[in-house]
């Protein structure tokens, strides 16, 4: 009487999409520009809005994070000057040596790989699809990130 059944179903959103023609018609990567589907006026109200409300959570944001770093590191200084905290400066400085050998090993060859090519590419196309779209979105973020 107390046989408790763990089973559970798993969800493989690849068969999924497959059955929800709805859901391919959005998200799929030839769904369709938005020039082909809203005028211009629409697109950039969609643009602007979305840009408009992603640059101010960017902001606030990006506050949010400089004050925590910026804190974090002022009371590691007093902690440090004060001597409840010891910097193994030598470490840091290793540690710095072998950070900077790794950028110059992979900077070294300036070939993007293909994985990150596609998705530039895939972005670019998307870009060019929808320019009006962009064009609000980039306006609307630059005024979002000023108010």
């Amino acid at each position: 009487a107390g046989v408790k059944d763990d089973t559970f179903n798993v969800l493989d959103l690849a068969e999924y999409t497959k059955n929800r023609p709805w859901w391919r018609k959005i998200f799929a990567p030839n769904s369709g520009s938005s020039a082909e589907k809203y005028n211009v006026a629409t697109q950039l109200v969609i643009g602007g809005v979305t840009g408009w409300c992603t640059g101010f959570i960017f902001q606030k944001v990006g506050k949010l994070a400089a004050t925590a770093v910026g804190g974090g590191f002022f009371l590691l200084q007093i902690a440090n000057h004060t001597g409840y905290i010891k910097v193994d400066w030598n470490l840091v400085q290793r540690d710095m040596d072998k950070a900077k050998q790794q950028l110059k090993f992979h900077s070294s060859g300036n070939k993007m790989p293909p994985e990150v090519k596609s998705r530039v590419d895939e972005a670019i196309i998307f870009l060019k699809k929808n320019v009006i779209l962009t064009g609000g979105f980039a306006g609307g973020f630059l005024l979002g990130m000023a108010s």
